[in-house]
């Protein structure tokens, strides 16, 4: 089946006991809802709905599958449900709360906390190039606190990108969108292409996916530090296994930045997992460390100054 875009759920709908708002956004693996429920309480709503497998036409609330689509549909429905019940077991404010989880429309919607604010994505693109070293470290070190109790139940996140970072109004980060389900459906099913976002995915999203753990959610946390000081995604990690010409933190921002950061996002940006940190403990610990602030710059371009050291170490 081609992949086109599902028509959503019309502006009150009724869906158990949750009146649609309006969409708040339309991906290839699902549909997000603003709704109201019955006590006036604004919620969040996830509707399973992977654009590859099934199409919704305007004017229907029931998705077409073809026959030989079911299976993975059936699959991908179950482990997206099988996701919304380990999230409901959460309960911490770093990480986004699932209400309630039911079937309908011969298909699956997860209900959660709707939270006012921006993404991480927005504040950099509002900020590009101009985010502050305590204003990052504020915001990742309680973003950690999250993912830690998330790696707690053995779950991953597995999606971990800017736009998936959200900051309420106060700054506080909230981890939301899980990948974990379609992580899970693109390896058992291969009608379903991975769902990863290349810059922020580690080298283990791709292929097989046999050494996923902690460490790949890691990956992806240094990948969105380094977009905080560059203002866009680093290069796909498939694309640095090949030619590396990622510049490193510690040359591209020195003197900016202390090195203490920069070392951390280098490190978390390893290309072999074995050497990065292990744990989302080992990482907040080296973040939360004291740090000196940078010394001034003496070369305005990272490339300079890595020619500089250079020459320096050749002398």
């Amino acid at each position: 089946m081609a992949q086109q875009a599902n028509q959503p759920l019309p502006s009150g709908f009724i869906l158990e006991d949750y009146s649609i708002d309006r969409q708040l956004s339309l991906g290839g693996f699902s549909i997000v809802y603003l709704a109201t429920d019955a006590k006036g309480k604004q919620v969040a709503i996830k509707e399973y709905l992977p654009n590859s497998l099934a199409l919704r036409s305007k004017g229907e609330t029931r998705p077409v599958i073809t026959p030989d689509h079911e299976g993975a549909f059936r699959y991908g429905m179950k482990c997206f449900f099988e996701e919304g019940r380990a999230l409901a077991k959460l309960s911490h404010p770093n990480v986004i709360r699932v209400l309630n989880f039911f079937r309908a429309n011969d298909t699956v919607y997860m209900v959660m906390e709707y939270e006012r604010g921006r993404t991480l994505q927005e504040f950099i693109q509002k900020h590009k190039g101009h985010i502050s070293e305590r204003f990052i470290r504020s915001v990742f070190t309680r973003l950690l606190n999250g993912l830690r109790e998330v790696h707690l139940h053995k779950l991953l996140h597995l999606d971990l990108k800017p736009s998936n970072i959200y900051l309420r109004r106060d700054n506080t980060p909230v981890l939301i969108d899980f990948g974990a389900a379609r992580q899970t459906l693109s390896q058992e099913q291969q009608l379903l292409k991975p769902m990863y976002t290349p810059g922020f995915a580690s080298p283990e999203h791709y292929g097989s996916r046999d050494n996923l753990g902690p460490w790949s959610d890691i990956y992806s946390v240094g990948a969105s530090l380094y977009a905080c000081l560059s203002g866009g995604s680093p290069l796909a990690a498939d694309e640095r296994l090949k030619k590396d010409t990622l510049p490193p933190a510690m040359l591209r921002w020195e003197g900016e930045y202390s090195d203490r950061l920069l070392e951390i996002i280098d490190w978390c940006l390893n290309l072999n997992y074995l050497y990065r940190p292990q744990s989302v403990f080992a990482l907040q610990k080296a973040l939360v460390e004291t740090v000196t602030p940078p010394s001034p710059k003496n070369n305005t371009h990272w490339l300079g100054r890595f020619v500089d050291k250079l020459r320096k170490s050749n002398a």
